[in-house]
């Protein structure tokens, strides 16, 4: 029998001996720990946890049922996964579809482990001519100023429908309302770019190329009322020159926004990421 393989993530006050009482715990239920990663953030005074383990029978349910004596004690706000559970995901995307398609991509040669169970787009199907929708539900959902709560509960509505676990915005150009925002929170990453300094509105390549910058880069991040400011998942960036043009920006930017925007979402299907107030904890692969 295949040995099932779970994964443990937790965070609570710190304080002496949770290693050890968590370690004991998964042993007495027959556990056997593959990897283990925690942190002490000296700031907040709090600890978090990722702890992957197998067993010859056990379920999640069970799991559960053995481990939450040894969470209560130590007040802890946890979570035990299959690691062959799948988590359902949701894609939405306006007309840049460069991110959406590198994530069907990754999703099809098997380097995401999920389950799309739909795109969302404020465009129509026929927009994504150059990419391979194949059999994935494609809802067109159209949005104005006047229709932003309807169409923002239609997307709610395709949420419960598939039972989706997370939504990732592809480079989807419009703002969350405060109460979509607060409806997906910890579930619902987004890209944008990263510039130093900073140009915001239209063109903003463009912008940064007038200016003279030297970096270019992109930010997934979880998605709040902030705009743009919601906790950090991932970074990265592009050093670039005066010999590159606006149109190098922009291919270099989306190069970067994909491969950002991609260890994003494998990190959270990995259950590598934490929330801590108005940051992350990103445990690494």
């Amino acid at each position: 029998m295949t040995n099932r393989s779970l994964v443990l993530t937790a965070h609570c006050m710190n304080r002496p001996g949770i290693v050890s009482a968590v370690s004991t715990a998964v042993f007495e239920f027959g556990g056997n720990i593959l990897d283990s990663q925690q942190f002490d953030d000296i700031i907040t005074n709090r600890f978090f946890m990722r702890l992957v383990f197998e067993h010859a029978e056990a379920d999640e349910a069970e799991a559960r049922a053995a481990l939450a004596p040894v969470m209560e004690r130590f007040s802890m706000t946890w979570a035990v996964r299959d690691t062959a559970s799948r988590r359902k995901v949701l894609l939405l995307a306006s007309r840049f579809d460069h991110c959406l398609g590198d994530l069907l991509y990754r999703w099809r040669s098997g380097e995401l482990a999920m389950d799309v169970v739909g795109i969302v787009s404020n465009y129509p199907r026929d927009i994504y001519n150059n990419l391979t929708l194949g059999e994935v539900p494609f809802h067109y959902l159209p949005i104005t100023r006047e229709t932003k709560a309807e169409q923002e509960a239609s997307i709610r509505g395709v949420m419960a429908e598939t039972g989706a676990d997370l939504v990732v915005l592809a480079r989807y150009m419009q703002i969350l309302s405060d109460e979509m925002a607060s409806h997906l929170a910890g579930r619902c990453i987004n890209i944008h770019h990263s510039f130093l300094p900073g140009f915001k509105g239209a063109k903003p390549y463009h912008q940064a190329h007038e200016r003279g910058v030297k970096l270019i880069g992109a930010t997934a991040h979880y998605v709040t009322g902030d705009l743009d400011e919601g906790p950090i998942i991932e970074q990265d960036i592009e050093r670039i020159s005066h010999r590159d043009t606006p149109a190098d920006l922009v291919r270099k930017g989306r190069d970067i926004e994909r491969r950002v925007l991609a260890r994003a979402v494998r990190y959270h299907l990995d259950d590598r990421v934490l929330l801590n107030g108005n940051k992350t904890i990103v445990f690494p692969e």
